[in-house]
């Protein structure tokens, strides 16, 4: 085991990695996000996440942002569809420095009423400069067709409107019902005794009341396939195409991670950008995305490119799905796939803001975290039969949405 591991009385857990280094990486993550608010409140998880940053019972909202920054850290936060996450990097002295405020903003906000009103503006404004942006907006707008009328398929963001509604007690009743101790983690990434960092977390974290209600999240149904048409005032056509894809505790869920980084994901030489940038040249920014979720995920191919050139690009992007399909993977091409994708994670864990945080992730979806050996050993078990199964699961023409935003006339 790669970390260590202590319960606090109230459930919260503290997790610690250890690493040679004068910089610390920290998190506490909240396994509650956009998906666990009821109808009409969407964007309440996202909203509560800036107003931790705005004014507690003891420190205004100078006193929180100066508080780490005036020692040269970083502190930050952001909220999913599933959690909420605030983050710090910090030289080493500061740990209980960063511990204190985290305690302080997560669990004694105050949401003042003259804060709130300036930070629904600031939000409405995020989100009109988000609507602004086709390639991020067209996502959103497909995920609401791939979850229709269920939560994962709301804005993180929320609306305009709904923004414009949400209350003090709406936050309060929020953070009651999804903020369970026995569902946070608090990660560090650094050098330290283990002995030190618990007995520090106990001190700020050991006295909050133990909170250990039954969180109930609803399994989407499957989607409805079918082929949309926005038009908007913008000069290219923007695409997606999905469906939706295994949960995140699936035991396909590591063949269709290395089937998504064949595809489309990060690098030049996956198969997307050699055939429709390389090739054809017809799309500056094409990749695919797959996200596992607790009890769902979601794979998706973006791209955007001239309007006259959408329908060549799609018809590309089906023929190299259609490969997969129909065409099982010789063993020399096996080998690299996974020796890419494995390169590619191995990489990764230097960034250590980012591993700290999946890591924390993972013990609360699974109660453990895998080391880099268990994880390139399930990637090396991935058969070439498997691969050609999910496909025709999940890149099946006939089960997938198309979402295109096109230019007025």
């Amino acid at each position: 085991m790669d970390y260590q591991l202590y319960t606090l009385s109230n459930g919260i857990r503290i997790m610690y990695k250890y690493a040679p280094s004068a910089i610390t990486h920290c998190c506490l993550l909240v396994n509650a996000g956009s998906r666990d608010e009821q109808d009409n409140k969407e964007g309440l998880a996202h909203f509560i996440e800036h107003l931790l940053f705005k004014e507690t019972e003891r420190r205004n909202t100078n006193q929180i942002l100066n508080r780490l920054e005036l020692v040269g850290a970083d502190l930050n936060a952001y909220t999913t569809k599933e959690y909420t996450c605030i983050h710090a990097s910090l030289l080493n002295p500061y740990l209980e420095r960063t511990i204190d405020l985290f305690e302080d903003i997560v669990f004694h906000s105050t949401f003042p009423e003259d804060e709130l009103e300036k930070e629904r503006g600031v939000i409405q404004d995020e989100i009109a400069s988000y609507l602004d942006l086709p390639e991020e907006a067209i996502q959103d707008d497909f995920e609401e067709l791939l979850f229709k009328d269920h939560p994962i398929g709301k804005n993180v963001l929320g609306t305009t409107e709904t923004v414009g509604i949400l209350s003090r007690d709406d936050m309060k009743q929020f953070i009651t019902t999804n903020y369970n101790t026995d569902e946070i983690v608090f990660a560090v990434f650094g050098d330290y005794n283990f002995k030190k960092v618990i007995k520090l977390a106990d001190k700020y974290f050991g006295n909050i009341a133990p909170n250990h209600n039954k969180k109930i999240r609803v399994t989407p149904c499957h989607n409805i396939s079918g082929h949309h048409v926005i038009h908007k005032p913008i000069s290219q056509t923007h695409c997606v195409i999905g469906n939706q894809a295994y949960s995140s505790s699936h035991d396909k869920k590591t063949g269709l991670l290395l089937l998504n980084n064949l595809l489309g994901g990060m690098g030049m030489s996956n198969r997307l950008n050699l055939e429709i940038r390389e090739k054809h040249g017809i799309a500056y920014t094409i990749e695919s995305n797959y996200t596992p979720l607790t009890d769902t995920g979601i794979f998706s191919i973006y791209f955007g490119t001239d309007t006259e050139k959408a329908d060549k690009a799609t018809r590309l992007v089906h023929k190299e799905l259609k490969k997969l399909r129909e065409q099982k993977l010789g063993t020399l091409q096996l080998h690299q796939t996974k020796q890419k994708f494995i390169g590619q994670i191995a990489l990764a864990e230097e960034n250590r803001m980012s591993l700290i945080i999946s890591m924390a992730k993972s013990l609360i979806d699974f109660n453990y975290v895998d080391t880099l050996p268990q994880i390139f050993e399930k990637i090396n078990k991935v058969t070439a039969d498997e691969l050609l199964t999910i496909s025709n699961e999940i890149f099946d023409e006939s089960k997938m949405i198309t979402l295109l935003f096109e230019p007025k006339e």
